[in-house]
This record gives C-alpha cells, structure tokens and sequence, in this order.
C-alpha cells in the first residue's frame, strides 16, 4: 500500500510541478508581449513597472507550487536527507518569495512616474 500511495504522491507532485511550468512560462510570454507593445507605443515608467509587477506575481505563484512540489514528493516515508534537502530549498524559495513580495508591495507603493 505504501508503494501505491508513494507512486501516487509522486505523480501528483510531478502534475503540480508541471503547473509551475506552465504558471512560470505564462507569465513570462505575457510580460514579454507586455513589453513589445511598450517598445511599439510608449508608455509611462509606471506601465513599465506594472509589466513588473504582473511577472513578479506570476513568479510567485510558480515558486509556491514549486514548494507544494516538493513537499509532496517528501511526504511518504521521507529519509533524513529528503528532510534536510526539502528544509534547504524551502528556506531558498521562502526567502525569494519574501523579497520578490517585499519588491512588488515596494512598488505598488511608488507613485506612477509620466515618461518625459
């Protein structure tokens, strides 16, 4: 039965990884198409940094499905090692997600400059 249920967690987890993917790739065409149009019709600083702040929610998203990922991977009977390793990325991603948020709240806050 563990085995089924080890199986089955790691198909689950490979599917929420995939997400992330697909969350993190998402977001990146999109501020990419964001800034051709910037580029074709200027815009104001604040357009710019709204494209920003759009990808940076995009990523932030990706990095919590990432770590629901790998906890998943380590619920079913994890070693010392998996522990230790899941602990290590989870401070990593914890802490890009902190900053990355302290950056997009930073710049909500800002007022909107208008492009000379």
């Amino acid at each position: 039965m563990e085995e089924y249920l080890h199986v089955f967690s790691m198909r689950i987890a490979l599917f929420v990884e995939g997400a992330a993917v697909v969350l993190a790739a998402w977001g990146a065409v999109s501020a990419f198409a964001a800034i051709l149009r910037l580029a074709v019709k200027p815009a104001s600083h604040g357009a710019r940094k709204a494209v920003w702040r759009n990808f940076g929610m995009w990523l932030l998203l990706a990095l919590e499905f990432e770590l629901a990922a790998d906890i998943i991977r380590s619920v079913i009977s994890p070693s010392w090692q998996d522990i230790g390793e899941l602990a290590a990325i989870a401070v990593v991603r914890t802490f890009l997600n902190y900053f990355l948020e302290k950056d997009l709240e930073h710049a909500a806050d800002e007022p909107a400059e208008v492009a000379a």
